[in-house]
């Protein structure tokens, strides 16, 4: 049967030991000489925010979990099981749906952010995993009351089929243990208000028949009635997961206590029993049982199921094997402690204790480096050369407004309440946000009008659904501005009332966003069909190609169409801190809250779009950066990292930007032309890679080896922990590869280029033959990467644009006392520039990659309360916020996109301890 990439054995131990049982368990676009400029950077260490996770409880409450950001899996369930005090937890766990929008475990011993693509966005839920045979078994009255929410959301979701009475039997005592003793009024509208049946309406009558038996029944009855029924059903504690036998008939597997059973739709057609099973396994799309010899003879041993894909086989697996740990093990098999070069086996071990540490793998990766004799050990030190600056406008101090304004004077005329600056910054970004809505609604939308450049259909495609869109935020903004004038008492309306506060506001139109949902989900398709076109229509690419050249557009054009989506995640965040910021019993914190779960509600419904999309989004605006490459974009292809790395030729260690995917590792150079573009010199396939640390081999700090089915290359990072990203990525992404089914069909000739080959030489020969002639705006992090010596991972980029900032900053003149105001927008790893909040472009954009944030010394002579300093080598620049709120975003808003892993915090603890004190 050749190799099979996941295996189990099934030991023959008593069952039902465990039952019952008890455990507590960016570069600066300034002329030369300007006041803002940029020089290269190198990386070191820095200091990564913290996880806010959302859990929903089976009673579907949600509660948020704040944890360290390197959180495994287990972290989070202790904290769970602490809040609520559950004793008997090992019958649960934490589950998500993942991006096939399946529900899908969290492993205890797996960190959080390896398992999750973006946590902090994902709602996990507590959920019952093991089902034992008899509940009467459990000891804790609130294990099951838990247990009795597990069998209502079953109903709910259409899990627990059954007969109509018995449907109705078990509603009834759910409404027993809800409201107590039956009331016609009472029972009537608690059904209509809650739905506790698929087809409620159809069964009502009976529902409130058979609850009126139930007079004099306590919670802790209904609750113990609820799951001696259930557990009567064959459909109890049943997750379907979908396959085909042989012959190619539909069927659905499932795994018990008992062993696994197989259904044709809700019919159970067979059980196969611990007992009878010797081995589970799979390889790729194929599910095995290896049964004993003596169950069905010695040449039926093995039975094969297909299922859709090899991530649903190996998460029905996973399944199998927990299960029948917990029924069936005392303690679990110890993994065989023999060392193996390589290993095409799943690394998946379920741990029985909850307080239990992850076994190190039983793999070594060591082996020997063989290379070509022509490399010199006298070449292999790291290049000193200063990379040329990045050109742009210029931030000119002459002809701007200085501003030193009274501090005593300001105070008196605003107010000074956390929550109003909290609402403040809503009214700020909102004001970003339409100016980059107008980027597509009204920039380029007359571009490809006057030139009639992009067909019919996709313009009532694109236009279609973002003007309403922007025409509700238009709205929405003035909305806002009205209630900040009114905080303010800047207003000259002369009305009456309790304007200090936005719940309100942001409830009203958080419940008119809903309406948008499904424009909102039309962005996949637009982005797609606006890529395809470009393509297709040359002279829609010369005017996309144009535009984006234009100061109006100062992202990435397609970035803009991401900021719907992306909006939604910011209003959730500010909300969150308004809810944090309120007491229970403020008046505008049930607003809020409200408004939090109404805005978290349609994130939630876009999240996985949102994932793609970005990703999408990332893969085109590389595969117009790089020469050499095409079908970036290819299905199922994930960006993970990019960044600068020097690697080692027959001429010593050359600078190389490399780009890291799911499937495979490409690096570059930057060649000398017009474009600005990268020219792509080797392509690596991940499966079969090997990463390996290699300094004291070759004598070069932060150097690592990576061998390939193709070639070896030797690299060297520019920090210890620039190399620790790198390795500990190019892990993940080979992890990751081993669940692609076939090799991608993109792969260079492996003579194509070689480690012979390589040289500079090769790289500015092959500028004449560019075959893609387009410019490229300087300050993308690819640019700010390779000049700054440092690396972005996707990650970073689902982080930057989650937490954005607009607003009014005062940037302190050089070698001067004077103070220049500025409306600045920080999103994408950068810092823009404009007088005010109503220009169309920015002056100046001012990259942060590689810079640190720090609050000014005592040779700096500044005075000033919260003022925040950012320095690159020898350009530093000075920046005051209006309030302590400011000053605190910003500081965090820096210092967590690891701009710089040796960030400085020389912070002022008494002007701002909270955010500073590190």
């Amino acid at each position: 049967m050749g190799e099979i990439e996941g295996t189990y054995r099934s030991l023959q131990t008593p069952a039902g030991t465990r039952l019952g049982a008890q455990y507590n368990t960016g570069i600066s676009t300034l002329e030369p000489g300007q006041s803002l400029s940029s020089a290269m950077g190198a990386g070191g260490k820095g200091h990564s925010r913290g996880l806010q996770i959302r859990v929903q409880g089976l009673d579907d409450a949600q509660e948020f979990y704040d944890l360290e950001s390197k959180a495994d899996g287990q972290t989070l369930h202790n904290e769970v099981f602490r809040r609520i005090n559950l004793i008997e937890s090992d019958y649960f766990g934490l589950e998500f749906q993942n991006l096939q929008m399946n529900w899908v475990w969290l492993e205890p011993t797996k960190l959080i952010v390896k398992q999750v693509r973006r946590p902090m966005n994902t709602l996990f839920r507590l959920s019952v995993k093991f089902f034992p045979p008899d509940p009467g078994q459990l000891q804790e009255e609130f294990t099951r009351y838990l247990f009795s929410l597990q069998i209502k959301r079953d109903l709910i979701e259409g899990r627990l089929n059954c007969t109509e009475n018995t449907a109705a039997l078990l509603a009834s005592h759910l409404v027993q243990s809800e409201i107590g003793d039956f009331d016609d009024i009472a029972d009537r509208e608690f059904l209509k208000i809650n739905k506790l049946l698929p087809h409620q309406e159809r069964v009502q009558e009976k529902i409130m028949e058979i609850h009126r038996r139930h007079i004099g029944q306590t919670p802790a009855e209904t609750d113990f009635q609820v799951l001696e029924i259930a557990r009567k059903l064959e459909m109890y504690g049943v997750r379907f997961h979908p396959a085909a036998d042989r012959e190619g008939t539909k069927i659905n597997l499932a795994v018990a206590h008992m062993g696994l059973q197989v259904f044709q739709g809700h019919t159970k057609i067979n059980t196969f029993n611990w007992s009878k099973i010797r081995k589970l396994s799979f390889k790729r799309k194929r599910f095995l049982i290896k049964l004993h010899p003596e169950v069905h003879g010695p040449h039926q041993d093995t039975l094969e199921f297909l299922m859709g894909s090899r991530d649903q086989c190996k998460i029905f697996w996973k399944n199998c094997v927990e299960h029948h740990s917990f029924f069936r093990l005392l303690d679990q098999p110890q993994p065989k402690t023999k060392a193996v070069f390589f290993s095409r086996g799943s690394s998946f071990r379920y741990r029985y204790s909850a307080t239990d540490s992850p076994q190190p793998s039983p793999f070594n990766t060591q082996g020997p480096l063989c290379l070509s004799p022509s490399f010199q050990m006298s070449t292999l030190s790291l290049p000193g050369q200063a990379p040329s600056p990045l050109q742009s406008p210029i931030l000119n101090e002459v002809g701007t407004a200085r501003l030193e304004e009274d501090e005593e004077g300001r105070r008196k005329r605003y107010p000074t309440d956390k929550a109003y600056f909290i609402a403040k910054e809503i009214l700020t970004t909102e004001r970003t946000y339409l100016k980059d809505l107008e980027v597509i609604t009204v920039w380029f939308r007359s571009a490809v009008i006057k030139e009639n450049a992009m067909p019919e259909g996709l313009m009532t495609l694109l236009f279609s659904n973002i003007d309403p869109i922007y025409e509700f935020h238009r709205g929405f903004l003035k909305e806002i501005d009205q209630r900040l004038a009114l905080w303010e008492g800047r207003s000259n309306a002369h009305v009456k009332g309790d304007y200090q506060r936005i719940g309100d506001v942001m409830l009203h139109n958080m419940c008119a966003l809903k309406e948008f949902t499904g424009y909102l989900q039309k962005h996949d398709e637009v982005l797609t069909e606006l890529e395809k076109s470009t393509k297709r229509v040359k002279k829609l690419e010369t005017v996309y190609k144009e535009f984006e050249l234009q100061k109006v557009c100062y992202l990435p054009l397609n970035t803009f169409l991401l900021k719907p989506i992306q909006r939604l995640m910011h209003y959730k965040l500010i909300l969150e801190r308004l809810c944090k910021h309120y007491a229970p019993q403020h008046r505008d914190y049930d607003d809020c809250k409200e408004a939090l779960k109404e805005v978290a509600e349609i994130a939630a419904q876009l999240q996985s779009s949102l994932i793609r999309l970005e990703n999408f989004q990332k893969l085109t605006e590389l595969q117009r950066d790089l020469i050499g490459i095409e079908n970036l974009t290819a299905p199922e292809r994930e960006f993970i990292r990019e960044g600068c790395l020097y690697k080692l030729t027959k001429k010593g260690l050359q600078q190389r930007m490399f780009f890291l995917f799911s499937d495979m590792l490409l690096y570059t150079s930057k060649g000398v032309t017009a474009t600005n573009q990268f020219k792509v010199h080797g392509q690596l396939p991940l499966h079969g890679m090997i990463v390996e640390e290699s300094e004291n081999e070759w004598s070069v700090p932060h150097c690592f080896t990576i061998y390939s089915a193709q070639r070896t290359i030797v690299v060297a990072a520019s920090s210890k922990v620039e190399m620790n990203k790198w390795i500990e990525d190019l892990n993940m992404a080979i992890d990751m590869s081993k669940k692609c089914q076939e090799k991608s069909d993109l792969l260079l000739d492996p003579n194509e280029v070689s480690l012979e080959q390589e040289s500079e030489d090769d790289m500015n020969s092959s500028r004449c033959s560019l075959d893609k002639q387009s410019h490229h705006r300087a300050n993308t992090t690819m640019h700010v990467c390779w000049h700054r010596n440092t690396s972005v991972s996707m990650s970073d980029h689902s982080l930057a644009v989650e937490n954005q900032l607009s607003g009014y900053l005062l940037r302190k003149f050089k070698n001067s006392n004077g103070w220049q105001k500025l409306w600045v927008v920080f999103t994408n790893f950068c810092l823009f520039f404009y007088k005010t909040h109503q220009d169309d472009f920015p002056l100046a954009s001012l990259p942060l990659l590689g810079y640190t944030v720090s609050t000014p010394g005592e040779s700096d002579s500044i005075h000033k309360e919260y003022v925040f300093k950012l320095q690159f080598k020898s350009h530093v620049y000075f920046f005051r916020a209006e309030s302590e709120y400011t000053f605190e975003r910003y500081g965090q808003l820096v210092s967590v996109y690891h701009f710089n892993d040796l960030v400085i915090y020389q912070i002022n603890v008494q002007c701002c301890p909270k955010v500073w004190d590190r």
